[in-house]
């Protein structure tokens, strides 16, 4: 199983919840076992610039690469890549214990 988490910073607060609502359309792409956007709680005084998480799991790599050649996928990366300021992306393999 692969596992797929985005870290986000919005550039102005104003558009937090028009991010949040782009990114939440990504969880209706087939391809993606599970599919979840949150506002970071920010509770870590050392990562408090993160406004927007997004974790989700993946069958495979094959999985993950038709989720990222989605349309949604691509409407999405429209609305939410000129608003955003940081964007950190980790994929890793895990067991699926």
């Amino acid at each position: 199983m692969i596992r797929h988490v985005v870290l986000f910073s919005v550039r102005d607060p104003a558009d937090l919840g028009l991010v949040q609502r782009a990114l939440s359309r990504l969880a209706e792409i087939p391809e993606a076992r599970r599919l979840e956007v949150t506002r970071n709680l920010k509770r870590d005084g050392l990562s408090a610039e993160i406004d927007l998480v997004v974790y989700g799991e993946f069958d495979d790599l094959e999985a993950l690469d038709r989720y990222k050649a989605h349309p949604i996928y691509a409407e999405s990366v429209s609305i939410v890549r000129p608003r955003r300021e940081i964007r950190i992306a980790v994929d890793f393999e895990a067991s699926a214990n």
